[in-house]
């Protein structure tokens, strides 16, 4: 790597890091292999990391920041419940299909033999998601649409999908969009 500032350095990293995580097949990443992704050597990677560990931390901050930042956007500019959870359901599903390496880490694929607060942290992730679809949800049914009693079960069911789809994304060699042909299908799951 040429010389950089040293915040352009760790976003170097996360970045190769990324791109690693995009094959297909999926193996583990250690340090050295980063580190000869990168040509530097292994110092080099923990001068701006203490542990790999922080590197998934660094790629889920990318994640949490990004996913609910525009959650917050489509909240704040779409007054429809229904609307609002297929806005979500939809960037969720794009995020993935543009961020394959990223899916490994949504659905835990790339955290399997890390540092398990790492999975714990996916764990909140979704209970996030699914908690931005509950309020969309609470929205639609002060709109005439569904009841408080369907919310819970609706919107673990809406996480379910989006978790499956990502899934067979990844399973399928990132060969399968995980929003192609969805826009039936979310209706179907909104309806009601």
């Amino acid at each position: 790597m040429a010389s950089t500032r040293p915040g352009q350095r760790k976003l170097q990293i996360l970045q190769a890091l990324a791109a690693m995580l995009e094959q297909p097949k999926g193996e583990k990443i250690t340090t050295a292999a980063l580190a000869a992704h990168l040509a530097v050597s292994e110092a080099a990677l923990y001068r701006h990391f203490a542990s790999k560990a922080q590197m998934y931390e660094g790629l889920i901050d990318f994640i949490e920041s990004s996913v609910f930042g525009v959650i917050n956007q489509i909240v704040e500019k779409e007054e429809r419940g229904v609307a609002q959870a297929h806005a979500i359901l939809t960037m969720l599903l794009n995020f993935a299909a543009s961020n394959p390496g990223m899916t490994r880490v949504l659905i835990g694929d790339a955290l399997v033999g890390e540092d398990e607060r790492l999975q714990l942290r996916m764990n909140l992730f979704y209970d996030k998601v699914e908690l931005a679809c509950k309020g969309a949800l609470r929205l639609a049914v002060t709109q005439g649409h569904g009841t408080e009693d369907d919310v819970p079960a609706r919107a673990s069911l809406l996480v379910s999908y989006v978790t499956g789809r990502w899934h067979r994304f990844a399973k399928s060699g990132f060969r399968q969009n995980p929003a192609e042909g969805t826009g039936v299908q979310l209706s179907l799951l909104l309806a009601g």
